[in-house]
């Protein structure tokens, strides 16, 4: 006969093998359960990447035709646009070769000349100014700081007409320069401002403020141009001084930008937030 306690101990002993197994049971079933939702997840990731990847290579693809086709268009878009114009390219501050390369392949088509590439120096040392304007009231540069603005008017107002000033201090006014001071009917200018003494600051501001005063007194049309990817951008600055822009010159549409501001179009033109439109309203009516 078994003993009571010899029952229970048994009875208990199945149960806890009852309980075992049921936990084992559930372990591996939710294992099982896991292995399973991990693979449709991975099935699944791994159908989105390869649709995003097809979608990716269809978009370069569409991309890569697009700009062909501009490539392709924009000679013929823009073809005698500027005949015969005369264009001055001026670099305030430090030059670039690549907005230099993106201005000349935007005007080649058009019918215009680059006459003048010039680098004016940033900042501007009155010093050797003054002693290259000798004879004249600018001789007094370096001593009265008043003088940089008027100074810089007429700087800017020969740059486009030519005058003996210019000739005179051009040396010292330039860090560089390729062609002749003569008549011009348009400026692309390119500020791109260095680092400047606070010291001197002050007389350089008046300096460009007064060639902005310069430029904007001839009646040529003058237009900023920067890259997309130009940081800070200096687009506040020209639209402060009524000169058209192009915030976008790498691209097709803000090569055409420019030449229709060449051609009198007016605004600020590109895709930053300070533009107003990607092209004036009457591109490509241009033609004589």
């Amino acid at each position: 006969m078994f003993d009571f306690r010899y029952h229970a101990l048994s009875l208990a002993a199945v149960l806890i093998a009852l309980a075992v197994g049921l936990l084992l049971g559930v372990a591996i079933g939710d294992a099982n359960l896991v292995s399973n939702a991990e693979k449709h997840l991975r099935d699944s990731l791994r159908g989105d990447l390869n649709n995003a990847r097809r979608d990716s290579a269809n978009l370069r693809a569409q991309l890569a035709a697009r700009a062909e086709y501009e490539r392709a268009v924009y000679p013929q878009l823009v073809a005698g646009a500027l005949p015969g114009k005369r264009i001055g390219l001026i670099f305030l501050g430090q030059p670039s070769n690549a907005v230099s390369g993106l201005v000349r392949g935007a005007l080649d088509p058009t019918g215009a000349e680059i006459v003048l590439v010039a680098v004016i120096r940033d900042p501007l040392d009155p010093a050797p100014v003054a002693a290259a304007a000798a004879s004249t009231r600018y001789a007094a540069l370096a001593t009265d700081p008043t003088l940089m603005g008027p100074f810089g008017t007429r700087v800017g107002v020969q740059l486009v007409t030519g005058g003996r000033l210019l000739s005179k201090v051009q040396p010292a006014l330039f860090s560089a320069y390729n062609g002749a001071i003569e008549r011009l009917d348009g400026i692309v200018l390119v500020r791109a401002p260095g680092s400047v003494d606070p010291t001197a600051q002050q007389a350089n501001d008046q300096f460009e403020n007064g060639l902005a005063t310069g430029l904007g007194a001839t009646g040529v049309p003058v237009v900023g141009v920067e890259t997309s990817t130009t940081n800070p951008s200096e687009i506040p600055w020209y639209a402060q001084r009524s000169f058209s822009s192009v915030d976008d010159i790498e691209d097709q549409a803000g090569a055409t930008a420019l030449v229709e501001s060449l051609s009198g179009a007016h605004g600020a033109f590109g895709r930053k937030p300070t533009a107003t439109a990607i092209l004036p309203p009457s591109a490509g009516n241009h033609r004589p």
